[in-house]
């Protein structure tokens, strides 16, 4: 699970609990300027296929980490943590190191919500 907090012009993604372990990674921080899209996809979590370059995965429990995406068509990898696919939002990235996250967290609409609203 990662908590997402807004301070100013930037944004904090929090790795929570034992997810920092599966994951590799604790925190990102990005600029909002370079969120380009955010929305909830309780569907991605079901199509995560590729390369797993540093993270966990294992079907139907956990998929934490850093991932290249079969379908993403990009040499910039995704970073995800999902348990529950219902809680996925996605959010697209532009000159990070990600190109996108895939993320579960508690509230999917409050989040989509306030980074829609944020830049």
């Amino acid at each position: 699970m990662v908590e997402v907090t807004v301070h100013h012009d930037t944004v904090v993604f929090t790795v929570r609990g034992l997810h920092k372990v599966f994951a590799f990674k604790s925190e990102l921080t990005v600029p909002r300027s370079h969120i380009t899209e955010v929305r909830q996809d309780p569907e991605a979590a079901q199509r995560i296929e590729g390369l797993r370059a540093g993270g966990t995965h294992m079907p139907g429990l956990v998929t934490a980490g850093t991932f290249y995406l079969d379908q993403q068509g990009s040499h910039k990898p995704s970073f995800i943590d999902v348990v529950n696919p219902e809680n996925v939002v996605i959010i697209k990235l532009r000159d990070e190191e990600y190109q996108q996250l895939i993320i579960e967290v508690d509230d999917p609409v409050a989040v989509v919500a306030q980074l829609a609203t944020s830049g």
